[in-house]
């Protein structure tokens, strides 16, 4: 099988290029995203899957242009597929994805931002490298008995849930499909409305979906306590962004700690270090002392690699043997799901 593998960076290919020698794969490495601008790169030379990351653009054009050639797969090595246009891959491509591949590495990252945040470590840090040892301003909160409002109860966020009550904290949390078995006096399912209202802090768990989109926006912010510190390190659209800034500016949000940004993908995973930032928002943002962002990086565990890179070639070899992949994705009934029963072709 040979695989065109988009938007590769350096820490990908260790772990890609000893499973795919394993089972006697190929894999060209572009360090392009892939977009309607470069999939003709792909053009001629015979693929039969393209792997893609968070910030590749599988829309309809790209996926006519992979059909044309005669690619069969896209395979995203990671859990999200809102960058897939699942509807016009139905009897096209197959698109599988890896759920599950540490949910400990992103409810980490989370519980890190968190702390460093509450706790202004990052300010300590730059204040103690030029010997500045003063406490002035670095006063934080104990998250004990805080309440915690979770918006998305899989995998990651049960893990972020369990850190949670582990410091001792109250959880409220939220989901379309909720788990009533993990409720208990400390943790309580509600609706959006009361979680806003009651929570100190909220962290977002949840995909990208047409009913997620903007989930933290103006209205929501409006329903929040003053202080509230606002965690994301799902997908960047889940967060408003011009109306997270706004409620900073207002001091009714108290911090926010990103991990994803909502217009990321020309400049996440990049070193713009030497350029002009053009995002007022996201340069505004930055500048704020309460907010911190790190660059999309939640995920970025030995362990997580690891596991992504064993999972996406492993899917590709069960489609590949058997017609069908248990982590395999199709658009039915206007909704995205697992192709149990191989009916999208």
């Amino acid at each position: 099988m040979k695989i065109a593998f988009f938007d590769a960076k350096p820490y990908d290919k260790p772990s890609f290029d000893k499973f795919a020698e394993e089972k006697g794969f190929k894999i060209k490495y572009f360090e392009t995203k892939l977009n309607e601008d470069t999939v003709d790169l792909l053009e001629g030379k015979n693929y039969d899957a393209v792997c893609v990351f968070v910030n590749d653009t599988v829309n309809s054009k790209v996926i006519d242009r992979l059909y044309e050639m005669n690619v069969k797969t896209v395979a995203l090595r990671c859990a999200g597929f809102n960058n897939v246009d699942m509807k016009a891959a139905k009897n096209k491509l197959h698109v599988l994805h890896v759920p599950a591949y540490s949910p400990y590495a992103v409810a980490e990252h989370a519980m890190a931002l968190l702390l460093t945040s509450i706790r202004r470590i990052h300010k300590a840090y730059i204040r103690s490298r030029d010997f500045n040892f003063s406490l002035q301003g670095l006063t934080g909160f104990d998250l004990h008995n805080k309440t915690v409002g979770i918006i998305g109860t899989g995998k990651i966020g049960r893990v972020f849930l369990d850190i949670c009550r582990g410091f001792g904290m109250k959880v409220l949390a939220y989901d379309k499909f909720p788990n009533k078995s993990i409720e208990n006096e400390n943790l309580r399912y509600t609706n959006l409305d009361e979680l806003f209202e009651k929570s100190d802090i909220i962290s977002l768990h949840c995909p990208l979906t047409s009913e997620t989109y903007h989930v933290i926006d103006e209205n929501a912010i409006g329903k929040m306590k003053k202080g509230v510190v606002i965690i994301n390190t799902s997908r960047g659209a889940l967060v408003d962004a011009e109306a997270l800034l706004n409620g900073i500016k207002s001091r009714k949000v108290g911090a926010a700690c990103l991990d994803v940004y909502e217009e990321e993908s020309d400049l996440f995973f990049e070193d713009n270090s030497g350029h002009i930032l053009e995002d007022d928002i996201l340069a505004r943002l930055i500048s704020m002392p309460n907010v911190i962002v790190t660059s999309h990086q939640a995920f970025l565990t030995e362990e997580a690699l690891e596991n992504i890179a064993e999972t996406t070639i492993d899917n590709l070899v069960e489609l590949s043997e058997t017609g069908k992949s248990a982590n395999e994705l199709c658009y039915r009934g206007g909704e995205t799901e697992r192709c149990l029963n191989n009916k999208c072709f």
